[in-house]
């Protein structure tokens, strides 16, 4: 298949291009490249996957000197006239859309970043889809979008009406869109649910990363709601899976749904919501406890209050993921946690 990746010098993006080449799909990876946190992670990303950062220039395709079936492509989702230029000269088989501006926090005081990216880039990318017809677009939604819903677990089936940060709410709102254009345009689309993603190459601004940095400079580390936050921690390579098996098979509508009794997670167009999770919450004391283990260091903590636009708690119903897909993530936390904390004394020399 030809596939157009989003966000392909993030984490998730680059994690899941080097699955599809590897698989033999040509990739033409997309990103801007922008500075939310250090680009010199994001181009060791690129890197790995045959580019050359002294190469990147905006709106200018790149072949990778590793993968002959891999470009790359430096570009804004809000860039709407290079974004339809991009879709009429490749002609897709299938999007996937991981590129957003992330972030919980960050959204309390960098609002409009989220309406530029996640909401004006995602319309462009449908309405690309809409006037040079895919057979899929798959997105990255958020397990944040439960918001205040406490029924646990996490289910595709609650509502979700219930935001507590703006991030939360563009991804609802990414959903809501793509069901628009399933219905008007015939386009299938999937969204996806992402739980607490975390393993080599993760981002920098993520709860792992910042304590991995912190307690092996022997400074002290933040813990939110005195360390009894739980967090449905998914490896990233158990992500990359769910995404590969959802790209082969897009949605149909549900011929079972109905509108008396409407089902959030589908439609009877083509249309589909899944959860992504590990479906195993972890406390946050028992995940920084593991990180110890694997540093071979303790941690000095600083107990803190729930911070603004957090909640409690996380966790993943993947129920219909594994009845559609038959797939469910397994790595477990220590070994997820161990693989991260090869890769970051490797790439930082520590």
């Amino acid at each position: 298949m030809k596939i157009l990746v989003t966000g392909a010098a993030g984490f998730i993006g680059s994690h899941l291009s080097k699955r599809f080449l590897d698989r033999g799909d040509e990739v033409i990876g997309l990103d801007s490249v922008n500075d939310y946190y250090d680009v010199t992670l994001k181009y060791g990303r690129l890197h790995n996957l045959g580019i050359d950062h002294q190469s990147v220039e905006y709106n200018k395709i790149i072949q990778s000197s590793k993968y002959p079936n891999f470009r790359f492509i430096k570009m804004q989702l809000e860039d709407k006239g290079n974004i339809d230029a991009l879709f009429r000269q490749e002609r897709f088989d299938s999007v996937c859309n991981l590129a957003a501006q992330a972030g919980v926090r960050y959204s309390l005081t960098n609002p409009q970043a989220y309406i530029d990216a996640n909401i004006t880039g995602f319309l462009n990318i449908l309405e690309a889809c809409r006037f040079n017809p895919v057979k899929h677009l798959f997105y990255a939604s958020s397990s944040s979008v439960y918001g205040l819903n406490e029924n646990m677990p996490f289910s595709t089936k609650n509502n979700v009406d219930h935001p507590v940060s703006l991030y939360a709410a563009s991804k609802k709102a990414n959903e809501l869109m793509a069901h628009t254009y399933s219905n008007l345009f015939k386009i299938p689309t999937t969204g996806l649910r992402f739980f607490t993603v975390y393993g080599p190459w993760g981002r920098p601004d993520m709860a792992l990363f910042i304590f991995t940095k912190a307690i092996l400079e022997g400074k002290p580390i933040d813990v939110f709601n005195h360390g009894e936050m739980r967090r449905d921690f998914t490896y990233v390579d158990d992500i990359v899976e769910g995404l590969v098996r959802v790209n082969d098979n897009p949605p149909a509508g549900n011929p079972y749904w109905n509108g008396a009794q409407p089902d959030p997670s589908s439609s009877k167009v083509p249309y589909k919501i899944y959860n992504i999770g590990n479906s195993s919450p972890v406390k946050l004391l028992d995940f920084i406890e593991a990180l110890e283990e694997s540093l071979g260091k303790k941690a000095i903590k600083n107990m803190m209050p729930i911070q603004a636009g957090d909640v409690p708690a996380t966790w993943a119903d993947v129920s219909d993921l594994t009845t559609d897909l038959n797939y469910k993530p397994y790595t477990p936390v220590k070994k997820g946690i161990e693989n991260f904390v090869q890769w970051y004394r490797e790439f930082y020399k520590v």
